[in-house]
């Protein structure tokens, strides 16, 4: 199949200019809401975890909206790099143990790998070609002595949670298919697969019309407040009421919708760039032929993967200003990461570039659960630029506390905890970039 970028669209949709969008068939286009409605439960947010909780809730016969922005996929959802794994958290599993107790620790690594298992289960029964490939994913060791701190992980997640990985040489990578002057060991984690994230999400709100959901595209909410017995959202062209409500727009959330979100979030940019397909000489002259996913150990880390049709997939972290000449100076900085990670496709092209958001909570956990105060209002946010697993079980969870089918403390004590205020939250970015600096320099 012979992909290239999308020209510009005339219907009103917005689009980002990625690989994603350009793989499948232009997706339907929900209509706007016109009017006032009645549901039982409004999700904000298109994506996965606000769809997931909405088809749960469709399937129970209880009657819900979606309302999203612009369409679905139009978020981290349909951005992503697509690694369905392990994360949801920017704590590691020592970290985890320490702040939780190990008993917690492994209830949460044990609800991430049956995320994983839930996005397999519905791909599988839907039918869905969502291109998947990769069998676990792999870490790479950017610094010789990087590869010590992989050794003690492999042994760590072996001793406590009974993960089974696998160390790799730097001359089994060679060996496998992981070539690459800046490589010099890799740890291999066997859980998770790679998939195209907007197949899947596409499929997802499919499944939620069907089951007799109700998806508002070009339908922002501009206000949440309690009318009565039942939360009223308002929007351009028309209001619903509701007894419960699902915050699920992660990183592309409002801040004053509820105003309780101001500022416990943080956006942070991520970039992804997709090179034009490589021949089989140009895998082999670079001697990266795997297909697992991929990952450096830097903080800032760069995800990669070959897509099916010998793409390569590129991605970084490090951008917080979205502004032209901030997201030009990010894709130079990855290009020119991506040529000297990969130096025998320098010549490569890019043929797609394009970027979205990661949400960060100041606790780097998510936070699963009805909001402090705002009774009947819950939240499924927070994803650590994670979200494919996690985001899809936590919706369908969401579902199962405003159903009284599962109680709060049911869920690993890790989404339990509310999200708490970053400090002097107009200035987030700004800290920010002085830690982006300081990584920076702890990554070398």
């Amino acid at each position: 199949m012979d992909i290239k970028p999308s020209p510009v669209q005339t219907d009103g949709r917005r689009t980002i200019g990625s690989y994603w969008e350009a793989s499948l068939p232009q997706p339907r286009q929900d209509r706007q809401l016109h009017g006032n409605a009645f549901f039982d439960v409004a999700v904000i947010g298109a994506g996965f975890a606000g769809l997931s909780a909405a088809l749960r809730l469709a399937e129970l016969g209880i009657s819900v909206c979606v309302l999203e922005a612009e369409h679905v996929g139009y978020g981290a959802s349909g951005r992503n790099g697509g690694f369905c794994c392990l994360g949801g958290t920017k704590l590691d599993a020592r970290q985890l143990v320490k702040k939780f107790g190990l008993e917690e620790a492994r209830k949460f690594l044990a609800f991430q790998v049956a995320g994983i298992n839930l996005v397999a289960q519905r791909l599988d029964s839907w039918g869905v070609d969502a291109s998947r490939h990769s069998k676990g994913e792999i870490y790479l060791a950017h610094r010789a002595k990087d590869v010590t701190g992989l050794k003690s992980e492999a042994e760590f997640l072996r001793a406590n949670f009974g993960i089974r990985t696998r160390l790799l040489s730097r001359e089994q990578l060679t060996e496998e298919g992981y070539g690459g002057p800046s490589f010099h060991g890799g740890l291999h984690v066997p859980y998770g697969f790679a998939l195209n994230p907007m197949a899947y999400v596409q499929a997802l709100a499919e499944r939620v019309r069907r089951a007799g959901g109700k998806i508002f595209g070009k339908t922002p909410v501009s206000a949440i407040d309690r009318d009565s017995d039942r939360w009223r959202l308002e929007t351009k062209n028309g209001f619903v009421r509701v007894k419960n409500v699902v915050l699920a727009s992660n990183g592309y959330s409002d801040e004053t919708v509820p105003p309780w979100l101001h500022g416990r979030t943080m956006p942070v940019m991520s970039s992804i760039q997709v090179t034009r397909s490589l021949s089989e000489a140009e895998l082999a002259g670079q001697g990266w032929t795997s297909d697992t996913m991929a990952a450096d150990t830097r903080i800032l880390l760069h995800y990669f993967r070959l897509l099916p049709d010998k793409r390569f997939l590129f991605g970084t972290r490090g951008g917080i200003f979205e502004n032209a000449p901030s997201l030009s100076a990010m894709q130079k900085r990855a290009r020119a990461d991506f040529e000297s990670m990969f130096p025998a496709w320098s010549n490569a092209e890019t043929d797609f570039s394009w970027h979205g958001h990661v949400c960060i909570a100041r606790t780097l956990t998510p936070f699963v659960g009805e909001v402090p105060g705002l009774d009947g209002v819950y939240a499924a946010m927070g994803w650590h630029g994670s979200g494919v697993a996690m985001a899809s079980i936590s919706g369908e969870k969401i579902a199962g506390l405003i159903t009284g089918k599962l109680r709060q403390t049911d869920l690993p004590a890790p989404l339990q905890r509310p999200f708490t205020r970053f400090p002097l939250p107009a200035l987030r970015k700004l800290y920010l970039q002085g830690a982006y600096w300081l990584y920076g320099l702890k990554d070398r």
